[in-house]
């Protein structure tokens, strides 16, 4: 089976959510490819598409184009298949692209979503993957030629119910109000097994409220502040550091990138005049691309305070955009309940 067995789809558009799967699909006779691949598991999402890519511009502060989905020099010749691999990432773009889609008039019927289930892996892999709690690193890239062909053969549109209620995932989620989108996460929805473990995932960047005492910081937070010491570390020693705490911290950043780690370090770094975090040039110049060991981090007096004692009000720590909510924001106060639900404190 080749690609010219199927010219329509030849012809289509495709849409891939990460540079592997763009260069497979070109090397198997894809041709009008566009790549959507901005990891939406951290940071703003936005319903409309041009405050959205704003806020992620900012956001990230990169020049380069990882994300096409809104570019205007897209041609979206039918059918358009969107390829989908059960990484988390990938499923919340795969959210956005049928938005978009449906935005610009595509009918759901000119949609192709081919869907994949995780590569079986071998004994040795299969016990490393099985220690990792959330599913970001699977890629369509990880299935062989061959069965992408035969994949292609079979595209066809999901049911208008199912494409229906992808969409309205999208908008639940860049909603100001997260409430709905963690409801739909705890209770399930039919045909989106990932809900549980996305919200899993999503929590653990929330300010967490127990029954009794002061608040705490987001798990994220948390594994980094245990981390941190009165020491200077980079963020490579921080994740470098082979204990328990670095693994849990490790299998976070596999989903929101290693990246957001010197991120965060700045943000609580810059927080304020007493800022809990403290920073200084590290043992690589900046801006030479050595992000984790251009600037080296400590914690203040203050940090450890609030690691011990927890916080004493949520502006305590820097916000952090989170799809169309913040958290740690005096105007958006979510606290993460010990029954994994939100609440305004």
């Amino acid at each position: 089976m080749n690609m010219n067995s199927h010219p329509t789809l030849r012809t289509g558009t495709h849409v891939a959510f990460d540079t592997p799967t763009m260069e497979r699909l070109s090397y198997i006779g894809a041709t009008n490819l566009v790549r959507a691949s901005d990891c939406l598991i951290i940071g703003p999402s936005r319903r409309d598409a041009v405050e959205h890519a704003r806020a992620r511009e900012e956001w990230w502060n990169i020049g380069e184009e990882w994300d096409r989905l809104y570019s205007s020099d897209v041609r979206w010749e039918p059918p358009v298949v969107v390829w989908v691999s059960a990484s988390l990432h990938e499923r919340v773009n795969l959210w956005r692209t049928c938005s978009w889609l449906r935005h610009l008039g595509i009918p759901h019927s000119d949609v192709f979503l081919v869907d994949f289930e995780p590569v079986p892996l071998s004994s040795a892999a299969s016990r490393e993957v099985l220690t990792r709690p959330f599913s970001c690193s699977e890629s369509v890239s990880d299935h062989s030629d061959e069965f992408l062909l035969e994949r292609i053969g079979n595209a066809c549109p999901w049911p208008r119910e199912r494409h229906d209620r992808v969409i309205g995932l999208w908008d639940s989620y860049v909603d100001e109000t997260p409430l709905p989108f963690v409801e739909s996460c705890i209770r399930g929805v039919e045909g989106f097994p990932e809900l549980a473990s996305l919200w899993a995932l999503l929590s653990c960047f929330f300010p967490r409220k127990p029954a009794h005492g002061s608040l705490r910081l987001s798990r994220f937070d948390e594994l980094v502040f245990a981390l941190l010491s009165t020491e200077w570390k980079t963020p490579l020693a921080l994740v470098a550091h082979e204990s328990e705490t670095q693994m849990n911290l490790w299998h976070l950043l596999s989903c929101t990138g290693d990246l957001f780690l010197p991120r965060r370090l700045e943000d609580w770094a810059g927080h304020d005049s007493s800022a809990a975090v403290e920073r200084a040039p590290g043992p690589k110049p900046p801006h030479a691309g050595y992000p984790m060991l251009s600037e080296v981090y400590r914690l203040t007096e203050r940090g450890v305070q609030i690691r011990g004692k927890g916080l004493h009000q949520l502006t305590d720590a820097p916000r952090l955009p989170m799809a169309g909510t913040e958290a740690y924001a005096a105007s958006s106060p979510w606290v993460l309940l010990e029954d994994g639900r939100l609440t305004r404190l």
